[in-house]
């Protein structure tokens, strides 16, 4: 009792530390305001700390307070928080006695009110629709018949089984569906996942790429399709290389996937007949289709049937047709003889005017040239032959001197060497007798075709040459006169005779031809 009225004290006051005081507030604080509602502007936000919990301030017009939401209370949330975003906060109040400070921990964040959902919306569609993220251009026309469907929604409720009904009523085709949460925390996530997934499907792989997608849900107040509102899913849907078909809640709810997918469905049944045409339609307008095309080309077939019968009629007869080639033919074929006899007679003329060149003395002529050209060719080649052989000599000799200075083992090359070199002696000879057979060969045929061509042969048919006095061939009986002398070449000789006036040849001849000497052959005259 003396210390509380201790001297030194200036009053009966209780003394406390600093740690006790702090302590004290914050146990008062917590009792106070253990659980609150705080309506406020979210200020200072910028995400989620690495640690993952997020630090920052709500206001209004007149005061501010510290906020924090812990890391596991983060995940639960309903929606992002967003810098100035009007929010109701729910937590209790507590102090920080490291800095004394105080601040509310927020257990659960909801917007304020659907206005400001709606404002949130708009300002979020200001800002991706000047992106360009909902522009016409981008926007991509649905296949018309699709052989594989995508369906990004809940596995349960009626949503997914209204679809596949709808689709095995219209045209039965292969569904594709993605299972993934359409409403809480992760939801948008897993939506925009969804769709990137099929996107990234290969073409022609294990599992089909579909041709078309629909990101479906059903009806729900504007918190429960909030997820179709993220940002992250309204890039993934304008990302979507696929046509996008959007059927979220009713025919009266809108968010903002509704602006970037290629066309909205007013519910999931309207996107599954916007996605399939209805094959009985189909069918009827095929089997249309396929009545006006009979008939169309039955009314050609009658079309063409009757031009052609026209051109029919406009043709002439076979006979018309074929008079005048007839007439033609039989002309033809009546001055075919007389044809036939000029053409011989022509034929025989210029055999005549070809046969006047032939004489003797110029194949004559001829062949001795060829035989002075062979016997040329020939002692050209025996030339060359022996100008071969003597550098084959030299070489030899030179080899052999080359020979005699190298060192045994080089024997062998040499004498291989010799073989080669009397093979090719061996092959030139060969070639020479080759060559000097085919001249002789074709001198030979030269002579036989002279043989063939002289008058000699003509004159062992009986016939005879009948020569004047100057030896000349006489070919007309005009061309003498009474009295002159003439030599008859027959085929073992000649003889003397005189002319006479078409009678008996005179007794002896007024002349007789100059006798030849035993050595010499006859003179060699003219056939005509």
């Amino acid at each position: 009792m003396s210390n509380l009225f201790d001297s030194d004290s200036p009053t009966n006051l209780a003394e406390y530390s600093v740690s006790e005081l702090s302590g004290s507030i914050k146990r008062t604080v917590e009792t106070a305001f253990d659980q609150v509602r705080v309506r406020g502007e979210i200020s200072g936000y910028r995400g989620p700390h690495s640690s993952g919990h997020a630090y920052f301030a709500l206001k209004d017009d007149r005061a501010r307070i510290d906020a924090v939401i812990w890391k596991t209370t983060f995940s639960r949330l309903k929606f992002r928080p967003e810098e100035g975003m009007e929010v109701i906060a729910t937590g209790k109040v507590t102090t920080f006695p490291g800095s004394s400070k105080y601040q509310i921990v927020i257990e659960t964040l909801e917007p304020a009110g659907a206005g400001a959902l709606m404002a949130l919306i708009e300002e979020r569609k200001r800002k991706l629709g000047a992106e360009g993220l909902f522009d016409a251009a981008r926007k991509k026309r649905l296949p018309f018949m699709p052989k594989v469907i995508g369906v990004v929604t809940s596995p349960t409720g009626a949503v997914i089984r209204d679809i596949l009904h709808r689709i095995s009523d219209r045209f039965p085709v292969h569904v594709l569906v993605w299972p993934v949460k359409v409403q809480g925390e992760g939801s948008g996530e897993e939506v925009a996942n969804a769709i990137r997934g099929f996107n990234g499907l290969e073409p022609g792989g294990t599992i089909a790429r579909p041709d078309v997608l629909i990101v479906a849900r059903g009806g729900g107040s504007l918190e429960d399709l909030w997820s179709f509102n993220d940002e992250i899913v309204v890039r993934a849907a304008a990302e979507s290389r696929i046509p996008l078909i959007s059927a979220v809640g009713h025919e009266t709810d809108w968010t903002l996937i509704d602006y970037a997918a290629d066309i909205r469905a007013p519910t999931p049944t309207g996107a599954a007949e916007m996605a399939v045409p209805v094959k009985a339609e189909l069918e009827a307008q095929l089997a249309a289709l396929a009545a006006r095309l009979q008939g169309c080309m039955s009314r050609q077939m009658d079309q063409r049937r009757q031009s052609v019968r026209g051109l029919m009629r406009a043709l002439p007869s076979l006979d018309q047709l074929l008079a005048l080639p007839r007439r033609r033919f039989d002309e033809a074929a009546a001055g075919l003889g007389r044809g036939l006899e000029l053409n011989t007679v022509n034929k025989r003329r210029g055999f005549e005017r070809v046969a006047a060149h032939l004489r003797p003395d110029v194949l004559s002529n001829r062949i001795a040239e060829r035989r002075q050209r062979l016997n040329e060719r020939i002692v050209r080649a025996e030339r060359m032959v022996e100008r071969l052989i003597d550098r084959s000599a030299s070489r030899l000799q030179r080899a052999e001197a080359v020979l005699a200075s190298l060192p045994a083992r080089l024997k062998t090359q040499t004498d291989r060497s010799r073989e080669r070199l009397g093979n090719l002696s061996r092959h030139a000879d060969t070639a020479i007798r080759h060559q000097l057979t085919r001249a002789r060969a074709e001198l030979s045929a030269q002579d036989r075709v002279l043989q063939s061509l002289s008058y000699k042969n003509v004159l062992k048919r009986g016939y005879a040459v009948i020569r004047d006095e100057e030896d000349r061939p006489v070919s007309q009986a005009a061309g003498l006169s009474a009295g002159a002398a003439v030599s008859i070449e027959f085929a073992d000789g000649r003889i003397g005779a005189v002319t006479t006036e078409g009678g008996m040849p005179p007794v002896a001849l007024k002349k007789r031809p100059a006798k030849q000497e035993a050595g010499d052959p006859p003179k060699q005259g003219s056939l005509f």
